[in-house]
């Protein structure tokens, strides 16, 4: 696949030179809140801040607020209060400003099956009254980097399911926005086809100087793409850092055992010992407790000596999961 080129004239700069240096962020939310009737509070009052040229993540299950954010941010859901800007534009007082310079690709597709794909990109293209001439060389560029040069002209019913998730993607960039919001792009997707789409928004984000916001609940998906990430639980933001900060957080190294017994009670007895701080969490039987600047064996040691009946004790490297559990108490695939 060839780089996408944004402008025909002067070929794309690494990512680290391209990314501009500007006051105003490619997205501003404060206090914004979502709530249904009934009393349902999707959102709970989030605050973040995206730059221009940025990948941003919003990691947390099924129900967490993400694609309720996001349709906020796209103006298709009324925030309850609060405010959002994309590009500088409000989305509540001027919701056709901030969806001109965005484009969307939601979990449903919204492209027409009974359509030639190429059809498909024209027509959104016209819709957005893009130059002719210039949507041409657009579709064309697009379908040699996203893999649809050879499936263009065929109807979008006989695409498989990553055909037709590149389809979306190529047709959300034909109006060459300047924030593009991915909401779940794998989701339904088989490993394989999940893998090769991570590739095509991977290239996107290294060659391009698009802001990309997107939602997941796959680990790996934020942690290979995003620059930052927030984590979103039961509609609040618990966590907002780098992946590599996140990480950090919770040390070098994690000792994790298995205790025959109480869980909680475990803890409590290393935390009252100094071998487990606040960090350290339990989920059923299993205790994990970060190192920090603890020796692995300095630990294993003093956990034998408080005589726990652990049935198992190992170390490793802390994930992102981990980051979610000590967070929220729920392990993010189980709450998926």
């Amino acid at each position: 696949m060839t780089p996408i080129h944004l402008n025909e004239e002067k070929p794309m700069q690494s990512r680290s030179e391209s990314i501009p240096r500007v006051k105003q962020p490619a997205i501003s939310v404060r206090q914004l809140r979502k709530t249904y009737p009934g009393g349902v509070d999707a959102v709970k009052s989030i605050d973040f801040e995206v730059a221009a040229g940025e990948v941003f993540g919003l990691l947390g299950p099924n129900g967490a607020g993400k694609s309720t954010t996001i349709g906020m941010l796209t103006t298709t859901i009324a925030p309850t209060s609060g405010s959002a800007r994309v590009a500088g534009y409000d989305v509540a007082s001027e919701p056709l400003a901030a969806r001109s310079i965005s484009s969307v690709v939601f979990q449903e597709p919204v492209v027409d099956r009974t359509l030639a794909g190429r059809r498909n990109l024209d027509i959104h293209a016209r819709l957005w009254r893009t130059d002719p001439s210039v949507a041409r060389s657009r579709v064309g560029e697009l379908a040699e980097t996203l893999g649809l040069a050879e499936l263009l002209d065929r109807p979008v019913g006989s695409y498989s399911g990553g055909e037709r998730r590149r389809l979306e993607i190529a047709r959300a960039l034909v109006s060459e926005p300047q924030v593009l919001f991915l909401d779940e792009p794998t989701v339904g997707l088989d490993p394989r086809i999940r893998h090769e789409l991570l590739d095509v928004i991977g290239r996107l984000r290294d060659r391009s100087e698009i802001t990309i916001m997107l939602t997941t609940h796959y680990l790996d998906e934020a942690e290979r793409l995003c620059d930052r990430i927030a984590i979103i639980h039961a509609g609040k933001i618990v966590a907002l850092d780098t992946p590599r900060a996140l990480l950090a957080g919770l040390g070098h190294e994690l000792v994790e055992l298995r205790v025959n017994g109480d869980a909680a009670t475990a803890l409590s007895s290393l935390r009252t010992r100094g071998i487990a701080g606040d960090d350290a969490f339990t989920v059923g039987s299993t205790l994990t407790v970060p190192l920090h600047d603890r020796t692995a064996a300095h630990a294993i040691s003093a956990i034998h000596d408080a005589d726990l009946a652990a049935s198992s004790i190992s170390t490793r490297q802390p994930t992102l999961d981990d980051v979610y559990l000590q967070l929220t108490g729920a392990r993010l695939a189980d709450a998926a």
